[in-house]
């Protein structure tokens, strides 16, 4: 595929910047901070050393959508009423959540890690996926939304200007950890971009995909970031819904279908913390195919036939919430 760098008409980075804007305007209501990094660009503090909220983590959400995205809060149904589900609804899907929202880019510069999400990531271009999506970009300002418990120094910066072609001073790292109250919008506002991701590494063309809902249940706090990874990853395991618009033939759907959702890995079952201890605490060592939507239906354009796959799992849900074990 070309290099699409200089042609995509999105503008996924500006976008995002735009949203900055706003956030930046409304910090005191959304409870963030922002910092200007000495021969940097700006940090926006949502939840790191700010104490950040349900609104700034829709607008961290929206911030690796590139604006090409709504969230919404829809009522809670499983594992229980009181946690409400985060939903996720996009007319661009692969622009939106593969060039931007999928945490693809390993950020690691001296004693700072974290994966990076959002639209740098198309002024990068440099993980294989974007040969297959396009959506590369040459930008003049770049966004990040990095999930990590500490701020990122101006060495970050510097490593990401040099990756991305911008000015550090045009950089803006927006960041909160898994366990605020932010982060974990974030992640389970992934319900589309799991989908999409998997449907990437089974070879499927997603340029067939028209349009994307899905939503996942927001859980209750967790005591640490460790925890609160097993919880976003179980709202969306084992209780993530998603339907996508797509369009061609039915054949190829009915074929791929019972091996996308979650549920079709050897690893599912069992609450994510679990599974993670039992390999270390090595995402690698997991099976790959464990990370998908617990549900997921294709709604055929062209065709109007509707397939459905998988189904949410409570037990699980209930367990990792909750502590409690249920047969």
């Amino acid at each position: 595929m070309p290099d699409t760098r200089a042609s995509s008409p999105l503008h996924l980075n500006q976008r995002a910047a735009d949203i900055v804007d706003e956030m930046v305007r409304q910090q005191a209501r959304l409870r963030v901070a922002v910092d200007t990094i000495e021969g940097g660009g700006h940090v926006l503090d949502a939840g790191v050393t700010s104490r950040g909220g349900l609104e700034a983590g829709v607008g961290l959400a929206r911030l690796c959508l590139a604006g090409l995205g709504a969230i919404d809060w829809v009522p809670g149904d499983i594992p229980h009423p009181s946690c409400p589900r985060i939903q996720v609804r996009t007319d661009h899907p692969v622009a939106a959540c593969m060039a931007s929202q999928y945490a693809g880019w390993k950020i690691s510069v001296g004693g700072f890690f974290a994966m990076g999400s959002g639209p740098m990531r198309a002024a990068y271009g440099g993980e294989g996926l974007f040969e297959d999506i396009g959506h590369r970009e040459v930008a003049e300002v770049a966004v990040g939304v990095l999930e990590a418990s500490k701020l990122p120094g101006r060495e970050v910066f510097d490593y990401i200007a040099e990756k991305t072609g911008v000015e550090p001073s045009a950089i803006t790292l927006a960041v909160a950890p898994t366990r605020s109250l932010a982060g974990s919008i974030q992640v389970v506002a992934r319900s589309v971009e799991t989908a999409l991701h998997k449907l990437h590494t089974m070879g499927f063309d997603l340029s067939r995909v028209e349009a994307g809902l899905g939503s996942a249940p927001l859980p209750p706090p967790a005591k640490n970031d460790l925890a609160a990874l097993g919880r976003t990853n179980d709202a969306v395991l084992y209780g993530a819904r998603v339907t996508l618009w797509v369009r061609g033939d039915d054949e190829s759907l009915a074929q791929l279908g019972p091996r996308l959702p979650s549920s079709a890995s050897p690893d599912y079952g069992a609450p994510f913390a679990e599974i993670f201890e039992r390999y270390g605490h090595d995402f690698y060592k997991v099976d790959p195919a464990l990370f998908s939507p617990a549900e997921i239906t294709f709604s055929n354009l062209d065709t109007g036939r509707t397939l459905r796959f998988g189904q949410l799992e409570a037990r699980v849900l209930e367990q990792s919430f909750f502590g409690e074990k249920r047969s």
